[in-house]
């Protein structure tokens, strides 16, 4: 694993740039302390396909109603908010 300073990795950053996407792991440091890692991307694993999730997910008719009013009563009566709302 390489260490260059930021001065450095600004000047020659193309070139870091394209060894990181080689595989390598270049650490950046400031005045000898690392303080970030150039690493190659490695992107997704599995493509998306549209619609594999279709039929899992249900939106109702009402979603976008208004709320109800609260109802402190409507609360379940072991529900610890209960006690804080009245």
């Amino acid at each position: 694993m390489a260490t260059v300073n930021v001065h450095e990795a600004k000047t020659h950053f193309s070139r870091l740039v394209a060894r990181a996407a080689a595989g390598e792991r270049i650490i950046i440091a400031k005045a000898g302390v690392p303080q970030a890692m150039l690493v190659p991307f490695e992107g997704r694993g599995v493509k998306r396909v549209p619609g594999m999730d279709k039929g899992k997910v249900i939106i109702h008719p009402n979603f976008d109603d208004p709320m109800p009013e609260f109802d402190p009563d409507y609360m379940h009566p072991d529900d610890p908010m209960r006690e804080l709302v009245k």
